[in-house]
């Protein structure tokens, strides 16, 4: 892996290190009081929107939610790069894959239905080759 942010397309592309985590995750909103409690070791992320919190928590077996695979991409992408999430975005939406796309301060997670998950690992491990080259 490079060490520190990569700016250029061409750098964060050929090191996206994509790793597949082996747990489903799930999006859930108006989580009460209690229950977002009991749930605080599964979240991985917390979104504040106008229209209330939204958890991605790894999933217990219980929820009735749609799963999803989180694959992080392990290139430290500059925050102020430009084309990552298009880039990856675009490879997986030519083979219909919904991606769902969270940026944080040193990589970028993608949530892929979990059905497909070994599909759009394999499609980004493709798109980081073909940049090497």
């Amino acid at each position: 892996m490079i060490p520190g942010p990569v700016s250029d397309l061409q750098g964060m592309l050929a090191g996206l290190e994509p790793v597949l985590a082996r747990e489903p995750y799930v999006f859930l909103t108006g989580l009460g009081e209690q229950e977002f409690a009991a749930r605080h070791e599964q979240m991985f992320a917390l979104v504040y929107e106008d229209e209330g919190l939204t958890c991605v928590l790894k999933a217990d077996g219980q929820d009735k939610a749609a799963q999803f695979a989180r694959i992080t991409l392990a290139v430290h992408s500059d925050l102020e790069a430009v084309g990552l999430t298009a880039a990856v975005a675009t490879r997986l939406a030519e083979l219909g894959i919904a991606c769902n796309v969270i940026a944080a301060f040193h990589h970028d997670h993608l949530f892929v239905q979990w059905h497909r998950r070994e599909e759009a690992l394999a499609a980004l491990e493709k798109l980081s080759d073909d940049a090497r080259r």
